[in-house]
């Protein structure tokens, strides 16, 4: 007999099935037409479950309500997930399987590979119902795990009027994964005093530290003469640039640190002997050290200003978002309300720091205190991304548990 938290699944593979890849060179919101379609189909299917004030604004931005239990007086309680996938991995044609992990290496169906070696973690999986993609692109549990998870519980409570609740507001976003997914939430439309995002990975994580984020853009400026003739004339940008990524900490990269420690991330160079391009990413947890990681950025550029001429290296530091620690400090009760819930669903909470960004950290600083709950997947943005089945089940549990009154 089917539960209904075993709809969760149903609903995802649907929703993965859109195509919702976010494109961080668009100058609009969202930032590809293609997010609108999930963002219409998830409109109407809340609208078929029951919730009120349904609506989609010109910007894809979704929210909905579900009224407080009559007889209730509580705060309202939020629940956000964004709707887009990563860039970083194909996101179109996505071909979901469920496999029954009995341990070991998962070959996928184009050969790939999700070993062990290279995931010890997975080995904890043993015996789950897991969901896997055939090897050529991401899965989209990040984040439309949690959207299937959001849906399901609401759907459950509107099932349930024994379960008495408070009035519930839920939002999924578009762009959270180039970074604007806060950029047009209607806060005070939203109407929480609190709020959580479903957008963390392994089940039980609850996260409300997360780094200081910058994005950086390093522009060179070359002198290209024939090779022939090049002798004290050439300044060559691709060799500028490739002499200022030389220069960043070769440590503090994300393949050589973990837990809290920050790094320099360079995502892209491109450029020939005229004009180049580093463009990066800058993350810490301590506000102090992050501001120095910018001056670090800023000073090596300056270095080949002096090396090769003023105006050779252009640096844009762009801060991208804030560790929401200091505003969740205040008011922990609503991590308390989480782990609470968590313990009731017989999972147990792992209070870990985020080695990234959610849209709950701007939301933080927005008035909107927003920690943020795991979806029970794993290797987000990567073609050997993985959901587990079970852990997808509780967490459908594990938001209802938050929602009781």
């Amino acid at each position: 007999m089917e539960r209904p938290e075993d709809r969760v699944i149903e609903r995802f593979l649907k929703y993965v099935s859109f195509e919702t890849t976010s494109d961080e060179n668009s100058g609009t919101t969202p930032s590809s037409s293609k997010e609108l379609a999930l963002a219409e189909y998830i409109t109407e299917e809340l609208k078929k479950i029951g919730l009120s004030d349904v609506r989609m604004d010109d910007k894809g931005y979704v929210y909905a309500v579900l009224p407080a239990s009559e007889g209730v007086d509580a705060p309202c309680i939020g629940f956000i997930s964004h709707m887009d996938t990563s860039p970083d991995a194909p996101g179109a044609d996505i071909k979901p399987q469920i496999i029954s992990y009995e341990g070991g290496d998962i070959v996928q169906k184009n050969g790939g590979v999700i070993s062990v070696s290279d995931f010890p973690f997975l080995e904890g999986y043993k015996g789950q119902e897991l969901i896997i993609t055939d090897g050529t692109t991401l899965l989209g549990a990040d984040d439309k795990a949690g959207i299937a998870e959001i849906v399901t519980a609401m759907e459950m409570l509107i099932a349930d009027p024994s379960i008495k609740h408070g009035r519930i507001a839920i939002g999924f976003t578009p762009d959270e994964e180039i970074g604007c997914g806060a950029d047009y939430f209607d806060v005070k439309g939203f109407g929480a005093e609190y709020a959580y995002t479903v957008d963390g990975g392994a089940l039980g994580e609850l996260e409300y530290e997360n780094f200081n984020a910058a994005a950086a853009v390093v522009e060179f400026h070359g002198l290209n003469i024939h090779p022939g003739s090049a002798k004290n004339k050439m300044k060559n940008a691709a060799l500028m640039a490739a002499e200022y990524v030389s220069l960043l900490p070769a440590a503090e990269t994300p393949a050589h640190t973990e837990g809290y420690e920050g790094f320099y991330h360079v995502q892209e160079i491109s450029g020939d002997e005229t004009s180049a391009k580093v463009k990066m990413i800058i993350r810490d947890h301590d506000m102090d050290i992050f501001t120095r990681r910018k001056e670090t950025v800023a000073k090596l550029a300056e270095l080949i200003n002096f090396r090769y001429g003023e105006g050779s290296a252009v640096c844009t530091i762009k801060d991208s978002y804030y560790n929401m620690k200091e505003k969740i400090l205040p008011v922990m009760h609503v991590i308390e309300r989480a782990e609470k819930a968590m313990k009731a669903a017989d999972v147990e909470p792992k209070t870990v720091p985020i080695r990234g960004g959610t849209d709950g950290a701007r939301l933080s600083f927005e008035g909107l205190p927003c920690p943020n709950l795991s979806t029970g997947g794993e290797n987000f943005h990567s073609v050997k991304e993985f959901v587990s089945v079970p852990a997808m089940k509780k967490m459908v549990q594990v938001i209802v548990n938050i929602a009781k009154a």
